[in-house]
């Protein structure tokens, strides 16, 4: 499976459009995991731990995007949008969208 932003793949012809394929992956208060209390305080040890959680919880989402573009038979996905959320609670939430295409 091959996954790119842009409307094409390079040296790759589309020979069809099969559909919009998504992925979603909510975790709440995932950020705080494996913190104690004093670590809540240390700016740079919770931005590390959201780092960690964004990149798990966007890892889980390409595998949903995937699954579901092979349900669908697809060889590939273009036009690949990320969007990220992190709420003030801790709630990490990433949602990708993209078009499911047959490749020669």
């Amino acid at each position: 499976m091959i996954f790119t932003t842009t409307d094409s793949f390079q040296n790759r012809e589309i020979i069809e459009y099969v559909g919009l394929v998504s992925g979603m992956t909510y975790n709440i208060n995932y950020s705080y995991k494996g913190m104690s209390f004093k670590d809540m305080f240390s700016m740079k040890k919770y931005y590390s731990h959201v780092e960690s959680a964004i990149e798990e919880v966007k890892e889980k989402t390409f595998q949903k995007l995937k699954e579901n573009a092979e349900k669908l038979n697809a060889d590939g996905v273009v036009g690949i949008h990320v969007d990220m959320e992190v709420s003030a609670g801790g709630a990490v939430m990433v949602s990708i969208t993209g078009t499911a295409v047959k490749l020669k």
